[in-house]
C-alpha cells in the first residue's frame, strides 16, 4: 500500500495546461498502471485542446469545468466526472469565475 496525505506530492507543469498548479500524487513507477495527480485551477486556468495515448479519468472535487470534444461538450460539478479515452481530443475550461480542483487518473498501456 501507498499512502499519500493531502497536501503532499510532487508540483508539475502540465503540458498546454494553463492557470494551474499541479501535483502529482503517484507516479508511473510507483504503481503497475496508473497515475495519480491533483490539478488546482485557477477562475482563468484551463487545458488547449490535445490528446494522449493514456486513457483518463477526471473527477471534479470542487468548482466547475466544461471539457470538450469533437462536436461534443461536457460540463462538469463537485462529484461528477469524465472518461476521456486514448486518443480522443479534448480541452478545458474553468466555470463560473471560481477556482477548480480535479483528481486526474492516468492509466498507462
Amino acid at each position: 500500500m501507498i499512502s499519500i496525505k493531502d497536501a503532499k506530492g510532487t508540483p508539475y507543469d502540465a503540458a498546454k495546461h494553463f492557470g494551474v498548479f499541479g501535483l502529482k500524487k503517484l507516479a508511473e513507477g510507483q504503481t503497475k498502471r496508473i497515475a495519480v495527480s491533483y490539478s488546482y485551477f485557477q477562475p482563468n486556468g484551463g487545458a488547449e485542446m490535445s490528446a494522449s495515448d493514456k486513457e483518463r479519468v477526471y473527477s471534479i472535487v470542487k468548482g466547475s469545468i466544461t471539457v470538450n470534444g469533437k462536436g461534443e461538450s461536457h460540463v462538469l460539478n463537485a462529484g461528477d466526472l469524465i472518461y476521456i479515452g486514448p486518443g480522443e481530443e479534448r480541452d478545458m475550461v474553468i466555470n463560473g469565475g471560481k477556482p477548480a480542483e480535479v483528481l486526474v487518473i492516468i492509466v498507462t498501456p
